[in-house]
């Protein structure tokens, strides 16, 4: 992962209301048609009983309705039988949860590099741990005076980096919160809060409060706000906070753990002198 990271998120999401505009634009399409034919037949009862005129035998195409338009409408038809007029809370948080995991990889992208940018101060760290005599602190006082230009770390890298572990902690707490949420019941008690208050899954406002611990869903019409809590203190017992202790046991068994330069070691990973 730290060589190339490559992530390939495909996300395809049709607006619900698309359903329904298909539905509306293929059947006003067909009953247009067949009102122009009864118009046309209208006429024809009309002018064939008195003589009174004629067409030019050519107007009754004008009412023909064409295969692509029953086709359209079949298809609409279908399409709207899992039509859901109020949306689908799940889909959005998980669309949600999806675009919190594009924002997290595009932070740990700008992370990477920035370690990469900044590792040389590994290779001071590791080179001063083993300088125990004065002859290897010598070697290490060279080292440095020969390359202190290198070895020094910019400001602006600082500030990238620092910018980059809070984006990558923040839009990671969101989309387990958003998943978390759309995995269990709670998704089912805030898509009822919607068909109750008579709006869409479009029309709400649902976001994740690290203060308040919860995923909270408001409303256009309203400030009332419906809440799931993520600490376990309501109904869905959903309680998803770690320990500071269990977050770094966790990052320390992970994959982007085990292969980065300060678990691999600076030789190891840049020389891939292991051993």
């Amino acid at each position: 992962m730290w060589k190339k990271i490559i992530v390939l998120l495909a996300i395809s999401s049709v607006a619900q209301s698309n359903e329904l505009n298909e539905l509306l634009d293929s059947s006003t399409n067909i009953v247009n048609q067949i009102e122009t034919g009864i118009k046309l037949t209208g006429a024809a009862t009309d002018y064939a009983h008195t003589g009174g005129g004629l067409s030019d035998g050519t107007l009754s195409s004008t009412a023909h309705i064409s295969t692509e338009q029953v086709d359209a409408y079949n298809t609409a038809l279908s399409n709207y039988s899992g039509y859901q007029p109020y949306g689908d809370v799940r889909q959005v948080l998980n669309d949600m949860a999806m675009e919190s995991l594009e924002q997290m990889d595009t932070a740990i992208d700008t992370f990477t590099e920035v370690v990469v940018d900044m590792i040389s101060v590994q290779q001071v760290a590791e080179k001063a741990e083993t300088a125990t005599t004065p002859k290897e602190q010598e070697e290490l006082q060279t080292f440095v005076a020969q390359n202190e230009e290198m070895l020094k770390i910019e400001q602006q890298d600082v500030e990238t980096y620092n910018q980059a572990v809070d984006d990558i902690e923040t839009s990671a707490n969101e989309a387990s919160a958003y998943l978390a949420v759309a995995n269990s019941e709670a998704a089912d008690y805030l898509q009822q809060s919607i068909e109750d208050n008579n709006t869409t899954s479009a029309d709400v406002n649902i976001f994740y409060d690290s203060n308040q611990q919860w995923v909270a869903m408001g409303y256009n019409t309203t400030r009332n706000l419906t809440a799931v809590y993520l600490n376990g203190n309501d109904a869905f017992g959903l309680d998803l906070y770690y320990s500071e202790a269990d977050i770094l046991a966790l990052g320390t068994e992970s994959e982007f753990y085990k292969t980065s330069p300060v678990a691999q070691g600076y030789n190891c990973f840049f020389n891939l002198d292991c051993e």
